[in-house]
């Protein structure tokens, strides 16, 4: 089969024939109809996220099953499903005792420990494949399998209640989801956008206003939840300024500069900084709901496989707007 392989640390993505796998037990295979490309193929293509080498990345994949191994009840040939980010967990441990098995410390992560969604074919375990609505195409799934989940879960995690006002902090591949996700659940919704040539996108996503800073932010009322999908830390801290009384910033970006708040913002004002990832199952179920009623729609560009390594540099200088997915 053909897939895109990552052969060393740092090298450019290549198109090779490698063996099809054959699923073991408790294993479905899935014939790949989409697979979406995250910043995070970066990190592991250049080494930052530890791992063997060659690599076949792709944690955002979705296909239709072909094959199941003897005594696979709960899923069948035809199915279409997806997985995300845990591709296994221990089953022993404390954490997956409690049901968080995000926090297992042998977990195995789609497309860094086994191989991922890039390619023909891509064994699944079954217990973490996702069955895929019939409304949703294969390549408005794809992205929603990491990105959506995401958004939608630190939204989720941060607990809203009625009445509350959700602001979102970047509008890029996952903040143009987290926008339509806080509108669709019902929520005032202010994105933080410091890119005026988006406006006009911006409302047409559902956003109720639109601001540039944290300042103003705070001066057009403030917000109970932010949503933040940027990967500047300076950004981060200037949008707490925007936070209400018991607010909550939630962080789903990530950068190298540590984050630092005053005590008079945690303390006085008592707000929360939540970290956040993909938080339960149910979640990627709800995510994926908006999407089959038509609330939420992903902003993709497609390629073929053979055009994945150019996807990927795309991808690299940060061009798609707003999800790059590879198509099959």
């Amino acid at each position: 089969m053909k897939a895109a392989v990552v052969p060393a640390m740092s090298s450019p993505w290549q198109v090779k024939d490698v063996p099809q796998p054959q699923p073991g037990p408790g294993q479905v295979l899935v014939k790949m109809h989409a697979s979406g490309i995250c910043y995070t193929d970066v990190h592991l293509t250049l080494g930052h996220i530890p791992g063997q080498f060659p690599r076949i990345l792709g944690h955002e994949p979705v296909g239709e099953i072909v094959a199941v191994a003897p005594g696979v009840t709960s899923r069948k040939v035809g199915d279409r499903v997806g997985t995300a980010w845990i591709q296994s967990t221990c089953g022993r441990c404390e954490w997956c005792q409690r049901g968080r098995r995000m926090f297992c410390p042998y977990l195995k992560g789609t497309g860094v420990d086994v191989p991922g969604g890039h390619a023909e074919y891509m064994l699944m375990n079954v217990d973490v494949t996702y069955l895929i609505p019939d409304k949703i195409s294969y390549e408005q799934a794809a992205p929603i399998f990491c990105a959506g989940y995401t958004v939608y879960s630190g939204l989720r995690w941060a607990d809203p209640k009625p009445h509350e006002r959700v602001a979102v902090l970047g509008i890029g591949g996952l903040g143009h989801l987290a926008v339509q996700y806080a509108k669709a659940a019902g929520f005032e919704t202010i994105a933080v956008s410091h890119s005026p040539d988006k406006d006009k996108l911006i409302r047409e996503l559902g956003a109720d206003e639109i601001v540039r800073d944290g300042k103003s932010l705070a001066a057009a009322g403030g917000a109970d939840i932010i949503l933040s999908t940027s990967n500047s830390t300076k950004s981060m801290i200037d949008s707490i300024q925007g936070l209400r009384p018991d607010g909550r910033l939630v962080t789903m970006g990530a950068d190298v500069e540590p984050l630092s708040i005053s005590l008079t913002d945690l303390i006085d004002k008592r707000i929360r900084i939540i970290g956040s990832q993909q938080n339960g199952p149910e979640y990627l179920y709800e995510a994926l709901d908006f999407v089959a009623r038509g609330k939420v729609k992903s902003i993709i560009e497609t390629y073929s496989l053979a055009d994945a390594p150019s996807a990927y540099q795309r991808v690299v200088e940060g061009k798609p707007r707003f999800r790059a997915v590879i198509t099959m």
